[in-house]
């Protein structure tokens, strides 16, 4: 089987360019796609607060649930006032195109790197975190979860390859699952709580360590914060949506509020209600089903759900790293390559290099939620404050009708955001975060020597003062040959094609083999001209380049084709089988100015 067929058969067929606008998403399908990373990180926040909280012992875990609300607060803060870049950015308010055109250059790449970076960690706390629920319900998987992952991750990246609405159909329905299964583990656990049929005894009291000070409650805030992740994603791919494309993603970013803050307090609440903390080999989700279900296979089926949607939710991320990524080559920051689409209309080599960073991400830290979440949330919010302080810029410079409070409102939104970013900052700095604060400049750096580069180049190349007609260059053919066979003579009627001055170059590496060579050379060459270059060394690359420099000292001004004469083998593998001479002769010749190379095939048949 080819490996066209292969990527068929793991891709589809390829859709036209024109198909695009039927590629388009519903708010059904919208919400499933750019909701499921914020909506997953029910499944791990509460977990992330308490871990904090149980270093100061049980008389901390009191602080939990006030802490979830202070985020719930959070969380209404941020959706209104995405809400208001969507209406402003209807062609898509990603931070990085927002902060660009209200900001500039630099700030808008503190945005753009910072997104890219929790990008590639949400899959891989999303994934990392979705394995975790599984092995929780089947312990024998746990050496495992490395192996799981990776193939989690390897799933999502073939279902977005293969196109927007087709990874739409397939991560729907985990995503309505999940949200029937957390709304009925809440409303079952919150019955039996008024009850005061609270199943089974209490998880034991943790003994902490620590004082209970602000700064661990400010720890656990910052860590319970990773519930935020994802909120931006429907601002940045509103194009995906069908028209009216500003009001669907409105309505999805809305619900999306609604639901994550229902979820997300409903669980903490219950938490706190069944005394739950933390425990090594289960999660937090997983004690309380198993608390509020039993051994049943409601209980099963939340376990199976939760890791759906935990490795579904990456998702998010291959949804908008890859468009992030599309828009940055677009400036000219990073290769080119990234603005591509593929067969399918997806931005294919954004997805791909994606898997990979997440691959290499949960391969380093075995595939740890707890040791991951410390590197994460800090790129997002500052994505999120530059994003609305250039939204608070954008009221000012354009008004409109009710700017002095949508300006107040993406103020508040900026305000709010860099207060948790630099706790965020200031709490986990020593647990990881330093990685993304040193990360952020480098990446920075390199954006801008890609684009001087690439500035460079576009100088270069510009025809702008360029005589309408260049004096004319001589032009020498040189065919390099290293024996007489009927490849050689194919090439040989197309170096004379090219100049009838053409002349053979032959590298000599022992005498009596050219004695043999210059016989049979005579015998068919019709008379074309041959230079013999001696190589002591039996090198074949070193003479040629001296002879090189020799003609072009003689004429500086001429062009210099060289002609390979190549022979194709019909199999892959029987190219093992000889000498790549040619391909060694292209590479030293790529960099050489005022010289090219032509190769001429010929393909054997068995």
């Amino acid at each position: 089987m080819s490996v066209q067929n292969v990527k068929r058969i793991l891709l589809g067929t390829p859709i036209a360019t024109a198909h695009a606008a039927h590629e388009r998403l519903g708010p059904l399908t919208g919400l499933a796609i750019f909701a499921s990373d914020a909506l997953s990180s029910v499944a791990y926040a509460t977990e992330e607060i308490l871990l904090i909280l149980t270093l100061a012992g049980a008389a901390a875990l009191g602080l939990a649930f006030p802490i979830a609300i202070a985020i719930g607060v959070l969380i209404a803060i941020v959706v209104s006032s995405y809400r208001q870049t969507i209406l402003a950015y209807p062609q898509g308010g990603g931070s990085y195109v927002v902060t660009r055109e209200n900001l500039g250059r630099y700030p808008s790449l503190v945005a753009g790197a910072a997104l890219l970076v929790d990008y590639v960690l949400t899959v891989a706390v999303s994934v990392a975190a979705g394995i975790a629920a599984i092995t929780s319900a089947i312990p024998s998987l746990y050496p495992h979860r490395v192996t799981l992952c990776v193939v989690g991750v390897t799933v999502i990246a073939i279902g977005n390859l293969r196109g927007v609405r087709e990874s739409g159909r397939l991560f729907a329905l985990p995503t309505y699952l999940f949200l029937g299964a957390y709304f009925l583990l809440i409303g079952s656990g919150g019955l039996q709580w008024l009850r005061g049929a609270v199943a089974g005894a209490p998880a034991p009291a943790p003994v902490g360590g620590e004082a209970l000070t602000a700064f661990l409650a400010l720890r656990a805030f910052s860590s319970g914060c990773a519930a935020l992740t994802g909120i931006e994603a429907v601002s940045d791919g509103v194009p995906a949506f069908r028209p009216p494309e500003a009001r669907n993603a409105r309505r999805v970013l809305l619900a999306l509020g609604v639901i994550l803050v229902a979820l997300f307090l409903g669980i903490s609440a219950l938490a706190y209600a069944f005394g739950v903390v933390p425990m090594e080999g289960e999660t937090v989700n997983s004690q309380l089903a198993r608390r509020v279900f039993g051994e049943s296979p409601l209980y099963y089926f939340i376990q199976a759900v939760t890791m759906l949607i935990l490795v579904l939710a990456a998702n998010t991320s291959f949804a908008d790293f890859p468009r992030l990524a599309s828009f940055l080559a677009r400036d000219r920051f990073i290769p080119r390559q990234f603005a591509n689409r593929g067969d399918r209309l997806a931005f294919s080599n954004g997805i791909i290099i994606l898997a990979l960073l997440s691959i290499g991400l949960l391969l380093l830290f075995r595939g740890n939620t707890h040791a991951l979440i410390p590197l994460y949330a800090l790129g997002v919010f500052v994505s999120f404050t530059l994003s609305q302080a250039s939204m608070v810029r954008y009221w000012f410079r354009h008004r409109g009708s009710r700017w002095p409070f949508r300006a107040l409102l993406n103020g508040a939104g900026a305000l709010a955001t860099a207060v948790v970013a630099l706790i965020i900052g200031l709490t986990k700095f020593t647990h990881g975060a330093w990685m993304v604060v040193v990360l952020l400049p480098c990446m920075i750096v390199v954006f801008v020597a890609i684009r001087r580069h690439y500035d460079d180049v576009a100088v270069q190349l510009s025809v702008e003062g360029v005589p309408s007609r260049s004096p004319l260059a001589t032009h020498s053919v040189l065919m390099l040959v290293g024996d007489v066979h009927r490849g050689m003579l194919a090439a040989m009627q197309y170096a004379q094609a090219l100049s009838p001055s053409a002349r053979g170059v032959y590298v000599e590496v022992d005498p009596e083999q050219t004695r043999r060579f210059e016989e049979r050379w005579a015998k068919f060459s019709g008379g074309m001209p041959l230079v013999v270059l001696r190589s002591p060394y039996r090198a074949v690359t070193g003479p040629l380049l001296d002879y090189l420099d020799l003609l072009q000292r003689q004429e500086p001004n001429q062009v210099i084709t060289i002609v390979l004469p190549e022979f194709v083998p019909a199999r892959w593998w029987q190219h093992l089988l000889h000498n790549q001479t040619a391909l060694l002769i292209k590479g030293a010749l790529l960099f050489r100015k005022g010289v090219v190379v032509t190769n001429v095939p010929y393909h054997l048949e068995r």
